[in-house]
């Protein structure tokens, strides 16, 4: 039974890779902060059963900042593989708490790395969680592993650290050390204040009728969007090739802000239509089909409550989405799509959930969650 270490294990990416871990018969150990308040949602179905908590799967204490308790866990588990995905993830908060964002995204890497060839764990595979951000101010389209980088916030460079770093050690002491280069990935664990989640869960709140508005910053920026799960699969793939090497990890897709908003609403029958320009721009409602909505719903008694709302609530020309310049970085970047043919040639990698499917996955599971809440 192979064993994983795996930091960042409570979020997204970290829920999933265990999932898929677990189902591949390894024992995972994961590294959680200590904090005053549970942090362990997105893994409670695998915390709270008992056929594997502490069987299959360990939680320890510890931190990336704090190197003594990496070298402890990494003498008493002694892992086969380690998946760095820990690290302050958000990049517009990143310009807000520049120094904690290098101290983990950056200095975090250098210090597993560190502790791996303190302990002497020199048969261990460490995979590092790297970043479409790497790119930044793009000088070629699509990316790939060989376009130079130009990172435009302090995550973006704090993570070009860990992604040399990684390369270094790789190269002087002979680690087993990988880079996985990944595009945007989404899933109904995402985080709440990123772009993704904020526009699926505003929109099912907008036609619940609980929430106004929508806010966001840049409609314009493109992204190259994927599903979490599968990029996860790839983390391992990457980890399980014959040698260390560096990945993109990607749709080959990209896509607007703005085309995101009007999907997601279409699916729940609005269609938007955009007044002004620049910070005035404003997203209306231009129709709205109460029969697509309807398909979504499960019951008889939600549709006919939901029906009074609409008919409340979304009127034609009713505004629904503004501009706000404080959600705007001081340094943005426009313009993502990646390159994976690397990784579909040599790890057999492609991702089959695009951007159409991705968002309805959201939008449903969203809505479906705030029925549940009795929005």
């Amino acid at each position: 039974m192979k064993k994983a270490l795996i930091t960042g294990i409570t979020g997204q990416d970290g829920s999933y890779l265990t999932e898929i871990l677990l189902e591949k018969g390894y024992e995972v150990h994961g590294i959680i902060r200590r904090s005053s308040s549970f942090n362990t949602a997105r893994i409670e179905h695998l915390y709270n059963n008992p056929e594997i908590l502490n069987k299959k799967l360990f939680l320890h204490y510890g931190d990336v900042v704090d190197t003594s308790s990496l070298n402890r866990l990494l003498d008493k588990i002694e892992p086969d593989e380690i998946y760095n995905l820990a690290a302050q993830s958000h990049v517009k908060v990143s310009f807000e708490i520049p120094d904690y964002t290098a101290q983990v995204d950056a200095l975090g890497t250098l210090r597993f790395l560190d502790a791996i060839r303190e302990v002497g764990l020199r048969q261990v595979k460490f995979y590092q969680a790297s970043t479409s951000e790497l790119f930044g101010k793009v000088t070629e389209t699509p990316q790939s592993e060989n376009t130079p980088f130009y990172p435009r916030s302090p995550y973006g460079v704090a993570k070009l650290y860990g992604y040399w770093i990684v390369i270094n050690y790789r190269e002087a002491y002979g680690l087993f050390a990988c880079n996985g280069i990944l595009f945007n990935h989404e899933s109904p664990r995402r985080g709440e204040t990123f772009v993704t989640r904020k526009i699926s869960r505003a929109a099912s709140k907008i036609i619940l009728g609980t929430q106004e508005k929508l806010l966001l910053g840049n409609l314009d920026a493109k992204r190259d969007w994927g599903y979490a799960p599968e990029f996860c699969e790839g983390m391992w793939k990457i980890l399980n090739y014959d040698k260390p090497d560096d990945f993109v990890l990607a749709t080959g897709e990209t896509h607007s802000v703005r085309e995101f908003v009007e999907l997601t609403f279409r699916y729940l029958g609005i269609e938007i239509e955009w007044h002004g320009s620049g910070l005035l721009e404003k997203g209306v409602v231009k129709s709205f089909d109460q029969d697509a909505y309807m398909k979504l719903v499960d019951s008889a008694a939600n549709k006919n409550n939901l029906k009074l709302r609409f008919d409340n609530q979304l009127k034609k020309g009713k505004v629904i989405i503004e501009v706000d310049p404080s959600y705007y970085r001081p340094t943005e970047v426009d313009f993502l799509v990646g390159d994976p043919s690397k990784a579909k040639r040599l790890l057999g990698w492609s991702a089959n959930v695009k951007f159409e499917e991705l968002v309805k996955l959201l939008i449903r599971s969203d809505l479906s969650l705030l029925l549940k809440q009795g929005s």
